[in-house]
């Protein structure tokens, strides 16, 4: 009856890193979805001459922005987004480490409950 707590316990603990990684893994695309678009866009600013107009869109208003500034801009976002993404992985490779120890606990009292149910 206790190695049935147990189990329930360590499913209930496996449950909660199944949802945490399923989190982190759409937070992950999210990041790669932004790491895509800015890298687009670094790469149309990539043909433009340093006379070029740039406009950003600031509410309902578009604002001339100088060309260096939003080079600059884009760049720092995609460092940022690297940055996320290296720390989401290793959360990542962290939480599937754990889901994969609860798991090897919840075998590892299932085969004592059925040894000690082969004794009985």
């Amino acid at each position: 009856m206790e190695q049935q707590k147990q189990i329930q316990a360590l499913s209930d603990e496996y449950s909660g890193f199944q949802t945490e990684l399923s989190t982190l893994v759409a937070a992950r695309q999210k990041l790669e979805s932004q790491q895509q678009e800015n890298k687009s866009v670094q790469k149309e600013f990539s043909g433009l001459t340093d006379e070029a107009n740039i406009y950003k869109l600031v509410g309902p208003v578009l604002l001339k922005q100088e060309t260096s500034e939003a080079k600059s801009t884009v760049e720092g976002r995609l460092n940022y987004i690297e940055t996320e993404i290296k720390r989401i992985e290793e959360s990542i490779k962290g939480i599937q480490e754990k889901c994969e120890n609860k798991k090897m606990e919840i075998i590892q009292i299932q085969s004592q409950m059925q040894q000690s149910t082969g004794q009985a």
